[in-house]
C-alpha cells in the first residue's frame, strides 16, 4: 500500500509545527530536508518525537564512505523511518551507510531506518542531464543508479514516478520507490520537471509519494492532504 510523505520544506519552525499538528492525525510521514534540518532541525525533531510521527530524513548523504557512515550514526533516532543517500556517491558509500544504519539500530534497540538511494532529482531535465555530461536517457541512468543502490543493500530508491514501473520490472516489487514531484491534477509543477499525479504514481507502483507545496501552501493543509490520500486509494 502506497504511503504519503509531506515535505516540511518551510522557512520557520512555527510553520513546520503547525503543519505537524494539522497533519499528524492523518498518519502521514514527514520529510525533513535541508531547509528545516539546518534551520531548526533539533527543535522540529523534538516536536515530531512528541507526536510519535514517522520521519524521512532527506539529507542525501554524499561523501567518502567513512564520513557518510558517521553521519548516519549521528542522525539515528526513534521515529526515523527513512534516510536518503546520493546513489552517485557509489556503491561502497551506500553500503557503509546501510551497514551503519543496521549497526546503530541494533546498538540502540531501535527499528532499522530504511536507506534509499537518490537517483536523478525530479528537477533534472534531459537538457540538464546533457549539460552534466551524462550519456543515455533518463530511464537508463535511473536504472543504473538503482542497480548500485540495490547492490549496496538499500531498501529502495528515490526517483520520479515516471521511472517507477520500469524500476519495478527490473528489480521486483519489494525494491521500493519513493517519488517526489507528486502534483494533484491541475497543480503547478513549480521547479519540478518530471511530475505525476497521485493516482498515476500509485498505478506505476510507487511506494512512497512525496508532496510539498500543494499541501504546505494550501489554505487548508489537512483538506489538501486528505484529498491526495483519497486519490491514492
Amino acid at each position: 500500500m502506497s504511503r504519503l510523505i509531506v515535505a516540511l520544506d518551510v522557512p520557520t519552525l512555527d510553520q513546520a509545527c503547525r503543519l505537524v499538528e494539522a497533519l499528524a492525525p492523518l498518519g502521514v510521514l514527514f520529510k525533513v530536508g535541508y531547509e528545516a534540518y539546518y534551520g531548526f532541525g533539533a527543535a522540529l525533531l523534538e516536536v515530531l518525537d512528541s507526536r510519535n510521527a514517522e520521519v524521512c530524513l532527506d539529507l542525501k548523504f554524499h561523501d567518502i564512505p567513512r564520513t557518510a557512515a558517521a553521519a548516519m550514526r549521528a542522525v539515528m533516532r526513534p521515529g526515523l523511518s527513512i534516510v536518503t543517500v546520493h546513489a552517485s556517491g557509489g556503491e561502497e558509500m551506500m553500503r557503509a551507510v546501510v551497514d551503519a544504519a543496521r549497526e546503530v539500530a541494533s546498538e540502540l534497540r531501535l527499528p532499522e531506518a530504511a536507506v534509499f538511494g537518490v537517483t536523478l532529482l525530479t528537477s533534472i531535465s534531459p537538457l540538464a542531464l546533457e549539460e552534466l555530461g551524462w550519456t543515455g536517457g533518463m530511464g537508463e541512468n535511473v536504472v543504473r543508479l538503482a542497480a548500485l543502490s540495490r547492490n549496496a543493500g538499500c531498501a529502495g530508491v528515490v526517483s520520479s514516478a515516471l521511472e517507477a514501473a520500469e524500476l519495478k520490472t527490473f528489480f521486483g516489487s519489494e525494491f521500493m520507490v519513493l517519488a517526489p514531484g507528486i502534483r494533484p491534477a491541475g497543480a503547478a509543477s513549480d521547479d519540478q520537471q518530471r511530475v505525476a499525479t497521485p493516482a498515476q504514481a500509485v498505478a506505476a507502483g510507487v511506494d512512497y509519494l512525496v508532496v510539498g507545496r500543494p499541501v504546505t501552501t494550501a489554505a487548508d493543509p489537512y483538506a489538501a492532504a486528505r484529498s491526495i490520500l483519497e486519490e491514492m486509494c
